[in-house]
């Protein structure tokens, strides 16, 4: 038989029942759609996250108390490892290539300003936070470069916060109460949004030492530095171990690289748009089982139809491969018509909510309308066989 023949045959098999058709290629549709719109949103929280945590630049690492390790001991017990200090974030400063440090102290705490009242998120931190964090400022000057240990009470606001206390009026030389204490404000940070739900511009950031004895802590939550481009991140790390190291006698403390926290993020993502893909894959399965049913009844409809074939000389092996043609064309308009309504479905998502991210991961696509394919031919073997292995005589009979 002709290429020709064999696709004018199947297509004209699949015209003969236009709905019985269509509800077959339904099933493997919606598999395909479902899998397509689960990816998608899978790797748009994937782009989401990785894009908030470099909102700060990559070439950033991060100290932080205490050395992630097992150790011995039920848990609970205190332990000897001595805490971050303002010395040390300034002794990381001088290694070679480091550009900016700035120490972390976070609290809560209540402000007062311009008569009004609000609890909001402290940071205690250093004049290169800015440098070091990817921020800048709207008005003013951030913290100045003061005696570290014994600076003066002066704050930078957020962009929410200034307007919150102060609304349109500039709040520059204002006076405000932290926890008690008088600040000054000197500066207005520029809108830098949430970062993973918390409100980056619901702050103040006043200096290090001040947060430490407001918040009543003996060291640091952690320490951030930046550094060149062109400076390598292992070598750097090897040195700020060295050097922390030599200062507390052991390595109780904690160095993370911005590569080693996205690699780790993309890992975890990865596997979640895989898992949501498989289970938008289980669709595609329950579509391959109504294949399996409807080219069951076209092989038990069409018996006569096989019968006068094989009585013209039609081999074994046609008979075979035009069932599971049939099978294939299926599962190949049915994967079409899901990845449009996928891509469809997945763009009109992110137009309807713009906070829902939604990014159509198209390896994942590809794989989907292979499987399509796959899965079809699977689900055409046995009624293809039963149907190649037909007796003519028998079936004419039965007819």
């Amino acid at each position: 038989m002709l290429a020709s023949d064999l696709i004018r045959l199947t297509a004209r098999a699949i015209a003969a029942h236009p709905l019985r058709s269509f509800l077959t290629l339904l099933g493997i549709a919606v598999g395909v759609t479902a899998v397509i719109l689960l990816t998608a949103i899978g790797e748009g929280v994937h782009r989401f996250v990785l894009q908030e945590f470099t909102q700060f630049g990559t070439n950033v690492m991060q100290i932080a108390p205490g050395k992630i390790a097992a150790r011995g001991g039920p848990p609970g017990l205190p332990t000897t490892a001595r805490p971050l200090t303002i010395e040390d974030a300034l002794a990381l400063r001088r290694l070679p290539g480091v550009v900016a440090v700035t120490p972390m102290s976070a609290g809560n705490a209540e402000i007062e300003g311009n008569g009004r009242l609000r609890r909001t998120a402290i940071y205690g931190v250093g004049p290169e936070m800015p440098m070091a964090y990817s921020a800048r400022l709207r008005s003013g000057r951030f913290l100045p470069a003061d005696d570290a240990l014994q600076p003066r009470p002066l704050a930078v606001l957020g962009a929410k916060l200034k307007q919150e206390l102060y609304g349109s009026a500039n709040p520059l030389g204002a006076r405000l109460r932290i926890a008690g204490e008088r600040f000054r404000v000197i500066g207005v940070m520029a809108p830098k949004g949430q970062f993973l739900g918390t409100d980056l511009d619901d702050s103040v950031f006043v200096p290090a030492a001040r947060a430490l004895a407001m918040t009543n802590r003996a060291g640091l939550q952690e320490i951030n530095l930046a550094y060149d481009e062109g400076l390598s991140a292992n070598r750097l790390v090897e040195a700020v171990r060295s050097l922390l190291r030599s200062r507390h006698g052991r390595e109780d403390f904690t160095v993370i690289t911005q590569q080693d926290m996205l690699r780790s993020l993309s890992k975890i993502l990865n596997v979640l748009t895989a898992a949501v893909g498989a289970l938008g894959g289980i669709s595609l399965l329950v579509g391959g089982v109504g294949i399996v049913t409807i080219m069951t009844i076209a092989v038990a409809e069409r018996s006569s139809e096989i019968a006068l074939l094989v009585a013209l000389g039609a081999r074994r092996s046609t008979i075979l491969t035009m069932f599971l043609a049939e099978a294939v064309l299926l599962s190949l308009i049915g994967g079409l018509l899901g990845l449009l309504l996928g891509a469809g479905l997945a763009v009109l998502a992110g137009f309807l909510l713009p906070g829902l991210p939604v990014a159509i991961p198209w390896p994942f696509v590809a794989i989907a309308e292979i499987l399509a394919g796959v899965i079809g031919l699977a689900a055409g073997v046995l009624p293809a066989r039963r149907a190649a292995r037909l007796d003519p005589i028998e079936a004419l009979h039965a007819e």
